[in-house]
C-alpha cells in the first residue's frame, strides 16, 4: 500500500531502541511508513504528540466517529505475540480494550485511558495493592486460550539453564538460592497451571480509565498457575520497601494481601514466585550480570523464611 502519511517518531526513542541491534533499527526505519499506513487503513486522525516506553510507541488518535483510542506499535516478539488474544479473551473486563489489531506488524487499536493516572499515583500502598490484586483476580479467573505460551514449558526451559548459569553467579549465597528456587519450580512444573496471565501486573501497568476506575495495560499473555504473576505487583516501589528497615514485613504483607484475593493456595504461590525470581535471575545472568538484584533476593528470601 502506498500512502503520504507517515507518523513521528521521537529521536529519543529510535535512538534508545534501535541500540539494541540491526533489526530493532531495521523495524524503526519503518515505523513512519507502518503507521501511516494504518492511520489511512483504520481511518485514524493523530490526538496529540506520540509517547513511548522502552519496547512500544503509543500515538494517540481519534477514530473516525470521534471516538479518542491510541495506537500502539510493537515489535512483534515471542513475549508479545498473543497479547491481542490476550486481549480478546479478556474482553475488557480488567483490561484495556482492544479495538483492532493487525496481525501481520502486532500493531494494537486500544481504548484510550489516563496515562497521566497510573496507579503508581495512588500514595496509600495498601490502597493501591487492593486494586492492582482486585484486578489480578479478575484476569486469572479466565482460561488461557489455545496458541499462548505455556509456563510449563517456559519452566522446562528454565530449568535446563540453570546448571550452566549458577556458575556466573559470583556470591555463593545467591548461587545457592537460586539453586534452591529451581528446586522449588521442578515440584510444581508437573502441574504448571492453565489460567491467562498477564505476566506483567504492576502498578504502572495500571491506568485510570472511564469505563472502570482502574484498567490493566501491556499484557505479556501466556497460561500458567496464577502464582506466577505475584512478584511484578510485590516488588512496586521497591526502594521506598527498603527505606522502611522491614523490607521482609511488607513482602509478607503484599504477599498475603494477594494471595487471599487471588484465592491462590500459599505453597503453591511462594513456589512459583520463587520461579518467577528464577526467570529474572537466569536473564540478569545471560545479561552478564554476576550478582542478582537485592529486590529479588529480599522477597525470595522472606517468603523462604516465612512460618510454615
Amino acid at each position: 500500500m502506498n500512502t503520504s502519511t507517515s507518523i513521528d517518531v521521537p529521536h529519543s526513542f529510535a535512538v534508545s531502541y534501535g541500540a539494541h541491534g540491526p533489526e530493532e533499527r531495521a523495524w524503526i526505519a519503518d515505523l513512519p511508513r507502518l503507521g501511516g499506513d494504518l492511520l489511512e487503513r483504520w481511518g485514524l486522525r493523530p490526538d496529540g504528540p506520540p509517547a513511548h516506553g522502552m519496547a512500544s510507541l503509543v500515538l494517540p488518535v481519534l477514530r473516525a466517529d470521534g471516538t479518542p483510542a491510541v495506537l500502539k506499535l510493537q515489535q512483534l516478539r515471542e513475549e508479545t505475540a498473543g497479547a491481542a488474544t490476550g486481549l480478546r479473551a479478556w474482553k475488557g473486563e480488567g483490561i484495556v480494550l482492544l479495538l483492532d489489531h493487525d496481525e501481520e506488524s502486532g500493531t494494537q487499536l486500544l481504548e484510550r485511558l489516563d496515562a497521566s493516572r497510573p496507579l503508581s499515583a495512588v500514595a496509600d500502598d495498601d490502597a493501591a495493592m487492593r486494586i492492582l490484586a482486585g484486578l489480578m483476580a479478575r484476569l486469572t479467573a479466565v482460561p488461557a486460550p489455545d496458541g499462548l505460551r505455556r509456563l510449563s514449558d517456559i519452566a522446562g526451559a528454565m530449568l535446563e539453564q540453570v546448571p550452566r548459569a549458577v556458575p556466573a553467579l559470583r556470591v555463593p549465597e545467591e548461587q545457592r538460592l537460586v539453586r534452591t528456587c529451581a528446586s522449588a519450580v521442578a515440584e510444581l512444573i508437573g502441574e504448571a497451571g492453565d489460567r491467562l496471565l498477564h505476566w506483567d501486573l504492576h502498578y504502572d501497568n495500571v491506568l485510570a480509565g472511564e469505563r472502570e476506575p482502574w484498567l490493566a495495560i501491556d499484557p505479556e499473555p501466556l497460561a500458567g498457575d496464577p502464582g506466577f504473576e505475584l512478584l511484578p505487583a510485590m516488588d512496586n516501589r521497591w526502594d521506598e520497601v527498603a527505606a522502611t528497615g522491614d523490607a521482609a514485613r511488607v513482602v509478607l504483607r503484599r504477599f498475603d494481601l494477594l494471595t487471599e484475593a487471588v484465592g491462590l493456595d500459599r505453597e503453591r504461590a511462594v513456589g512459583w514466585t520463587l520461579g518467577r525470581v528464577l526467570q529474572n535471575a537466569l536473564w540478569d545472568i545471560e545479561d552478564g550480570k554476576a550478582t542478582l538484584e537485592p529486590a529479588q533476593v529480599a522477597i525470595a528470601q522472606a517468603l523462604l523464611r516465612q512460618p510454615s
